[in-house]
């Protein structure tokens, strides 16, 4: 089945109140994609996001963002008023997300919302708790005594609640009942509002492709709650974490620093842990996306404590076995395997065996050699095609950066004479190509410059921060990009239309 989507962070989304969300903004997005002939809305990670920002280092793998909950909403609800809401200092800029701002006055408003419900009384939110106390719990009581010890790495907290000593658990539970039911709170608030969202979605003909990063944040409820989990010393420290080897791109490599999977315990218990989250994710998602596919294979691990990622050394993952188990308690559910970088064969085999769709990314193909395996003439039907995603430029900006042999090769091949053709140019070839599924970052559907670009990978500030504008999303643009979904045989037949 061909079929056609747009790239697109929830934060990226306009909205009142300085970053995107849940709002009515969501909705009229999501009108824009149905009739624009669009299948397919990618997002990336909806977790709570820490320092940094990345929605890739989030606090919990299983919590939502509470910046994302839609304040208009609370207003229409009564929790919260009009002037409470337009009086919090969320920064000027339409175009930018100023997460400091968001920080320092979110969640004093939620509180206000938190302080006005009956939670008593709320029967949907006892089922929300009760539906999710395998990891709400641990999550809520993270954040709260996180907040107590002044926003610390639970690694830094004092050795009784950092492992986790029974009395000190009960006391801090005690301490901090308040907040920690304010933060499940949050989550009640976010489960509800995404589930109406991805609902109206499905209802609209679009599908929510979803994103899981492989590993954790080790700032995160999931390695203090779960230490069994993952490769730590008798004191919960790590022996050894995540990151990628030296290359082309990094003389030093890429030290991640997540915390690595005990994979044989993993494998004793039958995968249960992994088991859970994809099965949450596949809950609240349509197809999942999981980042640093070829992890599962071999991964990288850097001694902790090391300032670059040079003296790792490959370790063995759990190959097929983990997806073989997941097929079986999960059934064959829908998954896109990042398998970008250097794959090696058994890497590339384990993606074949599995049978899910890779990712070919336009933006890699075009060295002079002309030797990339994701120039369009070597797909098979089977993948993603993408322009670019979110590690990469956008196509202008990318374009503006291209070596002189690079450019002459790209419009040699694509058949083009201008620089202003290039972009146009490769949107065209990605929904024109055997690939079953194109998708297209909306930055280069508006034809945006580097300055739209979501992420620079391995650089910390200025990043995760651009926000579309009100307005981007033309009556034009939607007839254009309905027109190339027509002309390149990507309509989903029975698909709902505006």
């Amino acid at each position: 089945m061909r079929r056609c989507g747009v790239l697109m962070p929830v934060s990226s989304l306009p909205s009142r109140f300085g970053i995107g969300g849940f709002s009515r903004e969501a909705y009229d997005f999501v009108d824009f994609l149905s009739a624009s002939g669009q299948a397919l809305w990618q997002i990336l990670p909806l977790g709570p996001t820490g320092y940094g920002d990345s929605p890739y280092q989030s606090f919990s793998t299983f919590a939502g963002n509470p910046y994302y909950i839609s304040l208009d909403t609370l207003i229409e609800e009564g929790l919260l008023t009009e002037e409470e809401c337009a009086s919090a200092n969320v920064g000027n800029d339409p175009g930018k997300v100023d997460y400091e701002k968001i920080y320092h006055t979110r969640f004093a408003l939620l509180r206000k919302a938190f302080e006005r419900s009956d939670l008593k009384k709320d029967k949907e939110y006892k089922t929300f708790v009760e539906e999710n106390k395998q990891w709400l719990k641990d999550y809520a009581m993270y954040m709260a005594i996180k907040d107590a010890l002044g926003g610390v790495s639970w690694i830094e907290w004092d050795e009784e609640i950092r492992l986790r000593k029974p009395k000190a658990m009960a006391r801090y539970e005690k301490n901090l009942a308040d907040d920690i039911t304010f933060y499940s709170y949050q989550q009640y608030l976010f489960s509800k509002q995404w589930t109406a969202l991805k609902k109206y979605a499905n209802g609209k003909g679009i599908s929510i492709v979803g994103d899981i990063p492989i590993y954790v944040a080790f700032d995160s409820a999931d390695t203090w709650a779960n230490p069994e989990l993952f490769w730590l010393d008798e004191e919960n420290v790590p022996i050894a974490v995540a990151g990628c080897p030296p290359d082309a791109f990094s003389a030093t490599g890429q030290l991640w620093g997540n915390p690595l999977y005990k994979w044989e315990y993993h494998e004793e218990t039958g995968y249960a842990w992994w088991m859970r989250r994809l099965a949450h994710c596949f809950d609240i998602y349509d197809i999942v996306r999981i980042d640093h596919f070829r992890g599962f294979d071999e991964y990288w691990a850097i001694p902790y404590g090391d300032g670059t990622a040079e003296n790792g050394e490959w370790k063995k993952g759990p190959g097929y076995q983990l997806f073989e188990v997941m097929k079986k308690t999960l059934g064959n559910r829908a998954v896109i395997a990042e398998d970008l970088g250097f794959l090696t064969p058994r890497v590339l085999k384990l993606v074949k065996k599995t049978g899910y769709p890779g990712m070919k990314v336009l933006q890699f193909a075009f060295d002079a050699g002309g030797e990339s395996a994701y120039l369009p003439h070597k797909y098979n039907n089977n993948c993603v095609v993408y322009t670019g995603t979110h590690d990469n430029d956008t196509v202008n900006g990318w374009i503006s950066s291209l070596g002189r042999k690079d450019l002459a090769f790209a419009k040699k091949y694509l058949n083009i004479r201008r620089n202003t053709d290039l972009g146009e140019s490769l949107i065209r070839t990605a929904l024109g190509s055997v690939a079953d599924t194109a998708i297209i970052p909306m930055q280069d559907y508006l034809g945006l410059g580097g300055d739209a670009r979501i992420n620079t990978p391995s650089t910390l500030g200025g990043n995760w921060e651009w926000r579309m504008v009100q307005g981007m999303c033309t009556e034009t643009l939607s007839a254009h990009m309905l027109e190339l979904a027509q002309i390149y045989g990507r309509i989903v037949r029975g698909k709902k239309k505006k």
